[in-house]
């Protein structure tokens, strides 16, 4: 808890996120609506304010939890790392980039709607990984991967899901393109936010080698 405290940005972003979203999910739930991505309304209306809002609101409780529970874990570390600014750039950053992707993927479908903070909390993770490849994470808490290797099978994972959805013609459902947008906006900020991230990276595979 001393390490939220002492990250400024991870906690505004937590009390955000659960501060809008527990609103929109108990007390108003048109917010979701009006808040949503919804590529069309973009294009055809210019609601460009959609990029941002659309992190801020999500479909459940689960949906909520999960993405606030992964900023709690990596959050206070990446900020300690990159400091304030570079850290909010990279959340930003990275959510703009994955509603970029869905934007371009969906810009014609009227029925496609997506909330939540995956693409940014995608990019966190993903960022964490550029510093710490070699580091368990802990997928649903119990099985261990090393960083580097939950970071190929969440591309291809991502990348599968987005090949299937488009040949069965689904719109909608988990935002799969703002997880591999977000991803991959993560890697390419980190370097360029912190180029010496490259070295770190590097070094830790050295460092496995011997």
């Amino acid at each position: 808890m001393d390490a939220l405290l002492q990250s400024p940005i991870t906690l505004a972003l937590l009390l955000l996120n659960v501060g809008i979203s527990g609103y929109a999910m108990l007390a108003d739930h048109s917010l979701i609506d009006e808040l949503s991505f919804r590529p069309v309304r973009i294009q055809e209306h210019g609601e460009y304010y959609r990029f941002l809002t659309a992190g801020f609101v999500h479909a459940g409780g689960a949906h909520l939890a999960f993405n606030m529970i992964t900023l709690f874990f990596f959050g206070p570390l990446l900020e300690r790392i990159l400091g304030a600014g570079a850290f909010l750039v990279l959340y930003f950053g990275a959510e703009l980039i994955a509603h970029a992707l869905t934007f371009v993927m969906h810009r014609t479908d009227p029925h496609y709607a997506a909330v939540g903070a995956s693409g940014a909390i995608s990019g966190v993770v993903f960022a964490f990984c550029v510093f710490f490849p070699l580091r368990n994470l802990y997928v649903f808490f119990a099985l261990p991967l090393p960083a580097i290797v939950f970071a190929f099978l969440y591309v291809f994972g991502s990348a599968y899901a987005m090949r299937g959805g488009r040949q069965q013609g689904i719109s909608g459902g988990i935002a799969h393109e703002a997880h591999l947008g977000g991803a991959l906006a993560g890697i390419l900020l980190t370097i360029l936010l912190e180029p010496r991230s490259v070295q770190i990276f590097l070094q830790s595979f050295r460092d496995l080698l011997g």
